[in-house]
């Protein structure tokens, strides 16, 4: 009988069901009225607790024969053979022995009442054969679960990287780091802290089972002492982060277990990804911090990788934007320079009558075309995304990429607090004046340098307070041309 127990012991499945079988077998092998196994906190991954009163444990799973639901209620601490099973002393009523895996004693399997006489040193000895099959299915179980936890962090780190580098913005990467985390460590909330100009960290990403809104901006004040950790790329794992004296951030109070891992790569911290768990939530195990750091450095490569291949798109759409407004300036407009110049000597010759003020008009077409294709050419010049949202840092972005067919700097002069007294709609309408002018004055011979002044404080005709941008240089003007650039805009503030 004690072989077909063990056999079966091994042909079941699910762990749940096994131990129950040993208990069941145990009962049955030894005549035992009652029986049960009951395992402690080491079997949800808590670690052994190794104090004093390790026998006496809290139960967090028991599988029982011949018990009520009220004794199964009753049975609170782990029973031993001294003990007994319903907390009766005596060898004779009652017998256990250890469940362990490896060195650790996770549980007791003990049985009480037998029907026909004290237990015997044989039925000790088959309680503990039952016991050792018991820890072997419970370290077969931790094995198999702790291979499939490893490969879902495989593949989740794996389908990170390929989404990041798929051509996601930073936000949405960050953000796709820190959800997959959360999901992969069943994590209330997934963020990712970055540091500050200030030496402090900023939540700037989020995603949690709840709305993160109130989470995202969250900083850690500079001198926190959790900040020395993090900015030097330590880990940082807290049991309780309510409770923590080195969490400070308002959002602490809502959580417990947490991991803080290093995103860095090649000696560089990109970043803090924080993992935390709601209060009362299952402790991190070593396992779970193991792979979780393996996930942020790999997440931490992914998304430099993600940053250098964003960095060569973007070199090959300036390239390609560069080498247009070349074809634009080198063929284009010196083109349609040449077809001005054709009809203008033909309106000449054809003097005065119908024929000359339609030839006029042509010419100031193509005029008008060849300026809008310099302005184009200068727009071309810009970066295309990443682009400053101040006033001041748009002209000077402006003056920039006109100095790439200029030859030269533009000179630039701000008068009064530009990027607060001008607001967001006048930008478009000044640009567009700026990038005008400055086509204009490339058309000049003999321009060597071009002054920009952009004045917020300036007074327009009654009274009015306004915004007013000249735009002057030093080139050759044509007959009847004023020697000095006008007002180019102005508009009321």
């Amino acid at each position: 009988m004690l072989l077909d127990a063990v056999l079966n012991v091994g042909t079941e499945v699910e762990l749940a069901s096994t131990l129950q079988h040993v208990v069941d077998s145990a009962a049955d092998l030894t005549g035992a009225r009652y029986g049960a196994l009951a395992l402690a906190g080491p079997a949800h991954g808590r670690g052994p607790d190794r104090g004093p009163d390790r026998g006496r444990s809290r139960i967090a799973e028991l599988f029982s024969v011949g018990l009520s639901d009220d004794e199964r209620r009753r049975i609170t601490r782990l029973p031993t053979g001294h003990t007994g099973l319903l907390g009766h002393p005596g060898s004779s009523l009652s017998l256990g022995v250890p469940v362990r895996v490896n060195n650790d004693v996770l549980g007791h399997l003990c049985l009480a009442r037998k029907r026909h006489g004290p237990f015997t040193e044989e039925d000790l000895a088959l309680l503990r054969v039952l016991a050792s099959q018991a820890g072997i299915a419970i370290g077969n179980a931790r094995l198999y679960g702790t291979a499939r936890q490893r490969a879902r962090w495989i593949e989740g780190a794996a389908a990170v990287t390929t989404a990041l580098l798929t051509g996601e913005s930073a936000a949405d990467a960050l953000t796709t780091v820190a959800k997959s985390a959360r999901i992969l460590a069943g994590a209330a909330a997934g963020v990712v802290l970055q540091p500050t100009g200030e030496g402090g960290m900023e939540i700037v990403a989020a995603s949690a089972l709840d709305d993160p809104g109130d989470i995202v901006g969250t900083n850690i004040a500079p001198g926190s002492p959790v900040l020395v950790q993090l900015l030097s790329g330590e880990p940082v794992y807290i049991d309780d982060s309510a409770t923590d004296p080195r969490m400070t951030t308002h959002v602490r109070t809502r959580f417990g277990p947490s991991m803080m891992l290093p995103l860095q790569s090649g000696g560089r911290l990109i970043g803090t990804l924080a993992l935390p768990r709601r209060r009362g939530g299952r402790p991190y195990t070593a396992v779970d911090r193991m792979l979780a750091s393996q996930f942020a450095s790999q997440a931490a490569l992914a998304l430099v990788l993600a940053d250098a291949q964003h960095d060569r798109e973007r070199l090959a759409v300036f390239e390609d934007r560069d080498r247009i407004a070349r074809d634009l300036h080198d063929l284009v407009v010196q083109r349609l320079f040449a077809t001005e110049m054709m009809l203008e000597s033909t309106r000449r010759r054809a003097g005065e009558g119908e024929l000359s003020e339609l030839l006029g008009q042509a010419v100031d077409e193509l005029d008008s075309t060849i300026q809008e294709v310099r302005t184009t050419i200068f727009a071309l010049q810009q970066p295309p995304a990443d682009a400053p949202t101040s006033l001041r840092g748009k002209v000077l972005r402006e003056t920039a990429g006109a100095a790439a067919l200029l030859g030269f700097q533009p000179s630039v002069h701000f008068t009064g607090a530009v990027d607060t007294l001008v607001g967001d709609p006048l930008h478009a309408d000044l640009l567009a004046a700026l990038r005008r002018a400055l086509a204009a004055a490339h058309r000049r011979p003999g321009v060597t340098s071009i002054n920009v002044e952009v004045d917020a404080t300036a007074q327009l005709p009654g009274g009015r307070d306004g915004v007013r941008l000249v735009v002057s240089d030093d080139g050759e003007r044509a007959a009847g041309e004023e020697d000095t650039s006008p007002v180019t805009w102005e508009a009321s503030r």
